[in-house]
């Protein structure tokens, strides 16, 4: 029998993660939290797509099994279970189709649960549980069958009524107490991501290093996949954003079948997950191995709102810090390429108050980035005062808070447009991990400046051609 996969970090550290849930539900009061993993999708008929846990599920876990479902009784007794986990029994005949389980009792020792059931006797576990407790914490409206269920529980309780038996009175959503836990990395999360962020980097100069004029999008993609899996990331952390010439224009393109010509940029948003933490690189370079001189003048304005951004960067700094400070660059570029014309907008103060730069720029400048490639937490904070416009007041960000700086330029053929510039789409994403003093940088292991892109490209044919036997 196959063997069971090891923890990637210490069970000890899920322990506490368990704890500091359990202490914040005391301090509310107490309660019963439910916490499910993802169910299985079907792909087709008898085929399944590749499992993937639920990231709330696993933070408070490590377990990765499908079918199983969390409890956290923050009014359990003295000395009975606090953490319960429900999972698959375990089955000589599934195990020999679909591999090890570890079973509930496994499951109850290699975690570090207090109680652990096969997951058939939910039904029959839950309304105990969760009888003459006060709350329930749980998010309902994520799983329409779980919701049925959790309302099963509870009218089983309440059917007991006549024996003095109550069930929970209030309903409490337990995810954005999950969320603020997670928006802040500990030790454990940060090193993992520091290598997907390597192997991720590793990918996109591979990618560069083979890319030539007549390849097509799909076969840099298998680059970047080969990458991924040979240096141990389970999968990409999301579908990978090929495109090569006017397709780079097209924010959330997949790879497809173009064909890479000469004088096309090509743009490749695309990283790895590894151990359940998701990694965001975006890179944009020169089929030919050189920037045309009208690619490099976006490609610059790009590079330095991206670097205006970086330095905006740091503990105490809001979240829209950094997206303002990029949003200047950029704007201040436009007005200089004439994309925005001088004519109606005198100062770059204009073009942000009109929104001029919408056309050419329509996102935001980052994101917050963990076991979720867009994670969770408000980006906003919640229960401050709105400002005369009704606004919460942006984030602050805090120490090991990790996001995304990813700042682009998408010219599409318009009228008064100089022709020079269309078609060209440039993104230049990094990862980030805010510190008191600025933010690092963990997927700088790619080149970003267009003269180093444009030197890797250059050494990698050279070697193309002295060793062309070598290439794999």
């Amino acid at each position: 029998m196959n063997q069971p996969t090891e923890p990637t970090i210490a069970i000890d550290v899920y322990r506490t993660r368990r704890e500091r849930v359990l202490a914040a539900l005391r301090a509310a009061g107490g309660g019963v939290a439910i916490v499910p993993t993802a169910p299985e999708a079907l792909r087709n008929r008898d085929t399944d797509y590749p499992y993937r846990h639920d990231s709330y599920f696993y933070y408070l876990t490590g377990f990765t099994e499908p079918e199983a479902l969390l409890v956290l009784d923050a009014s359990a007794a003295p000395g009975a279970p606090a953490s319960v986990l429900f999972c698959r029994e375990k089955s000589v005949e599934r195990e020999t189709w679909e591999g090890f389980r570890f079973g509930p009792d496994g499951a109850r020792e290699a975690f570090g649960l207090d109680a652990a059931f096969p997951i058939g006797e939910l039904d029959t576990q839950l309304p105990r549980i969760i009888a003459d407790k006060p709350a329930l914490h749980y998010a309902f409206g994520t799983s329409a069958h779980l919701d049925e269920q959790v309302r099963g529980w509870l009218d089983a309780v309440r059917a007991q009524s006549r024996s003095g038996t109550v069930a929970p009175t209030a309903a409490r959503d337990l995810l954005p107490l999950l969320d603020d836990m997670r928006l802040v990395k500990d030790d454990h999360e940060l090193a993992i991501m520091r290598r997907a962020g390597q192997i991720s980097a590793a990918a996109h100069r591979r990618a560069m290093a083979v890319c030539r004029p007549g390849i097509r999008e799909y076969e840099l993609e298998a680059e970047l996949l080969y990458t991924f899996r040979k240096f141990g990331a389970q999968a990409p952390a999301y579908t990978s954003i090929v495109a090569a010439g006017a397709n780079a224009c097209v924010l959330h393109y997949p790879a497809g079948h173009a064909i890479a010509h000469d004088g096309d940029l090509i743009l490749i948003d695309a990283a790895c997950e590894l151990d359940g933490y998701a990694s965001d690189i975006t890179r944009t370079f020169p089929a030919s191995g050189r920037f045309t001189p009208a690619q490099r003048e976006l490609y610059d304005i790009v590079l330095a709102a991206q670097q205006a951004a970086v330095d905006a960067t740091h503990a105490g700094a809001s979240f829209d810090d950094p997206h303002q400070a990029a949003l200047r660059v950029l704007s201040q570029g436009l007005l200089d390429t004439g994309i925005v014309p001088r004519a109606k907008f005198a100062s770059v103060d204009d073009v942000i108050a009109e929104r001029a730069y919408a056309p050419f720029y329509m996102h935001r400048t980052g994101h917050w980035l963990g076991m979720d490639v867009h994670d969770c937490g408000d980006y906003r904070e919640r229960g401050a005062a709105r400002d005369e416009t009704g606004a919460l007041p942006w984030r602050t960000l805090r120490a090991s808070m990790t996001l995304t700086i990813e700042p682009g330029l998408y010219v599409r053929p318009a009228e008064g447009v100089p022709e020079r510039y269309w078609n060209i789409g440039i993104r230049i994403e990094d990862d980030a991990i805010v510190t008191p003093s600025g933010c690092e940088l963990i997927t700088r292991d790619v080149p970003v400046a267009a003269d180093e892109i444009e030197a890797l490209m250059q050494q990698a044919r050279a070697a193309d051609q002295a060793f062309p036997q070598q290439r794999t």
